[in-house]
């Protein structure tokens, strides 16, 4: 009996501990399974998701680019040092697309999870346009610096991610937060003529930026951890590679979650995606990865439409680019802004009228030669300068035998004017006649686009008053 009841005993002992067991790994497998969703599910989350990720790792390919790759050729200097950059963009620069050609640039990489950093301002003569625009990881420009913001005297400001809870220390004029931990920054510091270079490299030079407790002469926190950063997707693979998610999950540990988009998250989590996720699509049915798939060509669906009523003038391309509270919760217009121009200005700094038709709806190639007409008094309103810059069809700038790769208002002095006193622009591949020559904005073979830019626009360029002109094809 004794024998027996032990026998009993035991037996129900390892019944117990297998059943505990078994609980224990049921809990883990539903704890990392993904939820169960039909495919029409799985597509709708995944078309939000991907339009969600698209401009965060974009945004981040070309910050590893430019702040963590040593060895690629666009590389400019770490996180938290600027880099001036003593000339401005040429067909030779291939990492961000529509560049800008009338401001030389300084960069810098903004790593806040540490200590605040200080942007020590030089005074600027007034006739000279220059801003600091301050980008987030999710691309909203959150603030700005510069001849429109904040004038052109100078000052200490102060730039501080979310984990800052200090006072305003004493010699800073302006405190400025950022709701993500990894950011960037980038001057434009206008350039008049080529010979006025030199005074360009004069004031980048003196721009200046500290860590918060150097600049305030005290003891330096304890460093952040290092980053390990993941190779960048291609910008080919970004647009159709299911891997997104896993450089968003990523990219997410930088970025507390806003409350405006706590469901938004939890909507994601199904699949997933957000941070401290892991996406594996191994975890998936073969039918969930193909609507996954079409999700992602749903969200550049979205893009097309965007693109089709900017072309039709239904919305501005200024419309895509602002700070979290402008675009508000409009997803599909910052993937837009990504995907067009990365880093554009918010529409009080500048606005972008692109031009990818010609007034009859047709698509600008280089086998056509156009025009751009502007009538007596009718130039771009900008309080500082305008300018329009060619780009082929990878949104570049566009090599050409004179090496001209835009028209300014700076080089009005250079344009032959129209009897009436109006000024006509000639866009084409080949030369026009030598007394055109001064108005000639050479273009590639193929499909092109041009961007009129007109930086600290005007209220009647802002409000619709001024309608800019077309693009017109000339016969013959």
């Amino acid at each position: 009996m004794n024998l027996l009841r032990k026998t009993r005993i035991s037996t129900i002992f390892l019944l117990t501990l297998f059943i505990f067991s078994a609980c224990k790994t049921k809990g883990k497998t539903e704890a990392t399974s993904p939820v169960a969703l039909t495919p029409a599910e799985a597509r709708e989350i995944t078309r939000i998701a991907y339009t969600y990720a698209f401009p965060v790792v974009d945004n981040l390919r070309v910050q590893y680019a430019f702040f963590v790759d040593k060895t690629n050729p666009e590389y400019k200097a770490p996180y938290n040092r600027i880099f001036n950059i003593p000339r401005v963009f040429t067909p030779d620069d291939k990492v961000i697309q529509t560049p800008n050609s009338d401001t030389p640039y300084s960069w810098v990489g903004l790593d806040l999870r540490a200590e605040p950093l200080v942007f020590i301002i030089p005074p600027i003569e007034k006739e000279r346009y220059w801003s600091l625009q301050l980008i987030d990881l999710y691309t909203h420009n959150f603030d700005y610096l510069g001849s429109r913001a904040t004038g052109n005297g100078g000052g200490n400001f102060m730039i501080a991610g979310p984990g800052w809870n200090g006072v305003t220390p004493p010699g800073i004029t302006k405190v400025i937060r950022c709701e993500t931990e990894i950011a960037s920054a980038q001057f434009r510091t206008q350039l008049f003529n080529a010979s006025d270079l030199e005074n360009v490299k004069k004031i980048q030079n003196q721009y200046v930026v500290k860590p918060l407790s150097a600049f305030l002469g005290q003891a330096a926190p304890a460093p952040a951890p290092a980053i390990n950063f993941m190779t960048p997707l291609s910008k080919e693979a970004q647009r159709s590679s299911l891997d997104i998610f896993k450089h968003l999950n990523f990219a997410l540990q930088f970025c507390p979650t806003h409350p405006s988009e706590k469901e938004l998250m939890a909507n994601f989590k199904k699949l997933g995606i957000g941070s401290g996720e892991v996406f594996d699509t191994t975890k998936f049915s073969p039918e969930i990865v193909k609507a996954m798939h079409e999700g992602i060509a749903d969200s550049w669906q979205d893009f097309a439409k965007v693109m089709q009523e900017t072309n039709e003038g239904k919305i501005s391309p200024a419309d895509a680019f602002g700070t979290r509270e402008y675009l508000n919760g409009n997803y599909t217009y910052r993937m837009a802004a990504a995907v067009a121009g990365i880093y554009g200005n918010s529409k009080e700094e500048a606005i972008y009228p692109n031009y990818y038709l010609d007034s009859a709806g047709n698509k600008l190639n280089g086998s056509n030669r156009y025009i751009m007409h502007f009538a007596p008094g009718q130039l771009p309103p900008a309080n500082s300068f305008w300018s329009l810059t060619m780009y082929d069809s990878s949104d570049l700038l566009v090599a050409n035998p004179i090496n001209r790769y835009l028209l300014n208002s700076t080089m009005l002095s250079q344009f032959k004017r129209d009897k009436d006193g109006g000024l006509t622009l000639y866009i084409q591949q080949g030369a026009p006649d030598k007394a055109k020559t001064a108005n000639w904005l050479p273009a590639p073979k193929g499909v092109f686009r041009v961007v009129l830019r007109l930086y600290w626009p005007r209220k009647e360029a802002l409000d619709g008053t001024w309608k800019q002109p077309k693009v017109q094809k000339v016969a013959g």
